[in-house]
């Protein structure tokens, strides 16, 4: 990567941290007595602080969202083709925060670090976390940033969920949510994948009951596997189809077990190979736990309409034609749970046929449709 940037990236970034000395009250009943969260920020936040806004990422993301860290990185942040000068999330017009959520492994407090009360990694003594603690923490993070208001909440997939959760908890400081190829609670298919992926990494020898740092080791396989899976659920079959084929890796068949013959195959294993070197395999299970808590139309008798009935933001809702893992029906679900409940609201179902992980991909249709919901955000 040259050092001279391209005019739509936020160029060099750095990342900061947020330390909360004040107890942080868990929906599971434990407290955190203090923590920390890594966050970045791209753009000025202007005289009022009316132009900031919040990304939130989704199961394996963190705060690195746009930009490089270094002259000579090679891959800009993980959604760099959304936020930056010109792009949907103008960074000319917006300040945006995105940060680590609590419970991950890339510098916000979470299993990997280090518990005050033992000097030892967290491990699998860490809380249980929910989607409304994530909310309740990042509510402390604009305080800290002295930001009374998010011009707008913005995720796709279980960042989508964050972003929604943002108008429940805290409607007077949300004026616009963005939820992206997201759901309004996980289907039951997709709890039975997230405990696929749970149980691939439990069932290693190395996880050592989530104490496997003690024991100088990690969980590799497992967590190999629960990516594994993550990975075939976030591709359409067409988009698997398109890039793999049946096409082979070597020349000819090696009939045996151990051998990879097919691309998709090595693909799969070259995925799980470098997500379990850089991912911590408790944080895993608790993004993922988190996912499946999802579900606030059950504090009203599953009415998702009444959810929202003290929101008041104005929502822009987007899915993806091919994604089977957030389908569009889960959205149309949000919107018709506003309509319902009076609230503005913007969908669009957009024909793409790279499945879930279409919300990260720059799709001309869903970038322009994305960018004129931003340009109407008045800051």
């Amino acid at each position: 990567m040259p050092s001279v940037f391209p005019e739509d990236s936020v160029g060099l970034v750095t990342p900061q941290v947020a330390h909360f000395n004040q107890a942080l009250e868990l929906a599971c009943g434990r407290m955190l007595p203090n923590y920390q969260l890594m966050y970045e920020t791209y753009g000025t936040l202007n005289a009022t602080a009316s132009n900031a806004v919040l990304i939130c990422h989704a199961l394996s993301g963190h705060h690195h969202a746009a930009g490089y860290h270094t002259p000579d990185e090679r891959k800009a942040g993980w959604w760099d083709t959304c936020i930056g000068p010109g792009k949907a999330i103008d960074t000319n017009k917006f300040f945006v925060v995105a940060l680590n959520n609590l419970g991950g492994c890339h510098g916000s407090t979470g299993p990997s670090s280090i518990n005050p009360e033992t000097q030892q990694q967290y491990g699998a003594s860490f809380p249980v976390l929910t989607i409304e603690d994530w909310v309740h923490s990042q509510a402390r993070l604009a305080d800290y940033l002295n930001i009374k208001q998010w011009a707008a909440v913005v995720g796709g997939s279980m960042g989508g969920m964050q972003a929604m959760q943002w108008t429940i908890s805290y409607p007077e400081r949300v004026r616009h949510c963005i939820a992206i190829a997201s759901a309004p609670k996980l289907s039951a298919q997709n709890i039975a994948f997230n405990e696929v992926a749970r149980q691939a990494i439990m069932t290693d020898p190395d996880f050592h009951n989530g104490d496997f740092a003690q024991h100088n080791t990690i969980p590799k396989r497992g967590l190999m596997l629960a990516r594994m899976v993550g990975h075939i659920t976030y591709l359409s079959d067409d988009a698997m189809g398109e890039k793999f084929g049946r096409e082979l890796k070597s020349a000819q068949l090696t009939y045996d077990f151990n051998s990879i013959e097919f691309q998709v195959e090595s693909y799969l294993r070259y995925q799980g190979e470098q997500f379990s070197s850089r991912f911590d395999a408790n944080t895993y299970l608790v993004m993922t736990k988190a996912l499946d808590y999802f579900d606030p139309a059950s504090q009203h008798q599953g009415d998702l309409a009444k959810t929202f009935a003290t929101a008041q933001a104005n929502f822009f809702i987007a899915s993806f034609t091919t994604d089977w893992r957030f389908s569009p029906q889960r959205s149309q679900e949000i919107v018709n749970a506003l309509i319902s409940a009076k609230k503005n609201v913007s969908y669009i179902d957009i024909d793409a046929p790279q499945g879930h992980d279409a919300f990260l991909l720059p799709i001309p249709r869903y970038l322009q449709a994305f960018s004129s919901y931003m340009n109407t955000i008045e800051v």
